[in-house]
């Protein structure tokens, strides 16, 4: 039989005792607790506008991240065969950034609309 916080000294936290005398209430789980704590979805609506405005705002990035690897591109081919080193030397640094920033952009949007599936599961 559990014993009350008044029958037990050693409970503080005001649960019934259990066998152990631990003072944890008697069949609490995490599993119980879990659908008293979470974010409340609800609150922010619009999912399907939001989707969209980052879709649109990462197919501006896409595209100008391909312009910048077309215009770094042919300004290292034409720096290089006129023998401007340094050009060349600037124009594949700016080449390997627009590289990086089209492959992040990509995973952006591909991490935005997996974000916004999980949110819509939870």
């Amino acid at each position: 039989m559990a014993k009350t916080i008044a029958q037990a000294s050693d409970n503080t936290a005001g649960f019934p005792v259990g066998e152990g005398g631990s003072g944890t209430p008697d069949g609490m789980r995490l599993r119980s607790l879990l659908p008293l704590v979470g974010p409340d979805f609800g609150a922010v609506g619009g999912s399907s506008q939001l989707r969209a405005i980052v879709g649109a705002l990462l197919t501006y990035g896409l595209i100008i991240s391909v312009l910048m690897v077309v215009t770094c591109g042919a300004t290292w081919a034409i720096s290089s065969s006129n023998g401007s080193w340094h050009a060349a030397s600037k124009a594949k640094t700016g080449l390997f950034v627009a590289l990086g920033g089209a492959a992040l952009t990509g995973a952006a949007l591909a991490w935005a609309n997996w974000l916004l599936d999980v949110g819509a599961q939870l």
